[in-house]
């Protein structure tokens, strides 16, 4: 079993949004990690890093994706952090994964700085462009194909990702 493709991108990419109408469109059931690690720990992802730290939450995460790729045959998307984990990168080998690259003024105005994303509390802007500058090239070495989501709806992205997992992209 194994995922028909596997999202990426920083926060505010479009991967939850995205992922939900790629599944939707194909049929399939939709899974994020993030969503998975806050089951496996009865809490959410902001008072995990709170509480226990962000290595504890990185623990998680890598667990949460190993266990999504065994288990799970849908659209599955990652945390935005996950790829900076040298484990799960060598997990990602051999699927499918899409890139969604969004600029940062695309990023900012998606995100919005809720307090649910612990990483961009303070100086979001700032922390975000570091975030987005550090993991790209984690998101490019695991990609199999990059699209572009700036400026563009979420119905568009979803079009051309679909159209990647028909070529085999």
């Amino acid at each position: 079993m194994t995922p028909v493709v596997v999202l990426v991108g920083p926060p505010g990419s479009g991967k939850s949004t995205v992922g939900r109408l790629v599944a939707d469109k194909r049929g399939l059931a939709f899974r994020d990690t993030d969503s998975d690690i806050e089951v496996a720990a009865g809490k959410t992802v902001s008072d995990i890093f709170i509480e226990d730290g962000e290595e504890r939450f990185r623990e998680l995460e890598a667990e949460a994706v190993r266990n999504a790729l065994a288990q799970h045959d849908g659209v599955l998307a990652l945390g935005g952090g996950a790829v900076i984990n040298a484990d799960v990168r060598e997990q990602l080998h051999g699927h499918r994964v899409v890139f969604l690259d969004v600029g940062l003024a695309a990023a900012s105005e998606r995100v919005g700085f809720a307090q649910s994303r612990p990483l961009l509390v303070i100086n979001p802007r700032a922390e975000l462009k570091r975030l987005m500058n550090e993991r790209r090239p984690h998101y490019e070495s695991v990609a199999t194909a990059t699209v572009d989501t700036d400026e563009r709806s979420a119905e568009d992205v979803t079009a051309e990702v679909l159209t990647l997992i028909e070529e085999g992209a």
